[in-house]
């Protein structure tokens, strides 16, 4: 029975990679939308920042890169304390 399960779910990701892989757009081809050329042209006048990629990450999405910045500090919080030595 787990290699019947095992083996559906072998084929069903390897299904998945296949058709990710067929459907990606070619190496360096540009993306654009209706987003972009609204940053582009508003970002310095909405944020006043010179920079549009500086704009988005910490004002567009500063909570997004608030909740990154925590995970992060939890990550190096928890090493250190799973790695400090314990005096006694």
């Amino acid at each position: 029975m787990k290699k019947i399960i095992f083996g559906i779910a072998f084929i069903l990701f390897f299904s998945f990679m296949v058709i990710t892989a067929i459907n990606m757009r070619p190496f360096g081809e540009p993306t654009f939308s209706e987003m972009d050329d609204y940053f582009i042209k508003n970002a310095q006048v909405e944020t006043g920042a010179n920079n549009v990629v500086t704009s988005i990450v910490f004002d567009y999405r500063g909570f997004d890169t608030l909740g990154e910045a925590t995970v992060l500090f939890t990550a190096v919080v928890g090493i250190v304390a799973l790695f400090r030595r314990v005096s006694r």
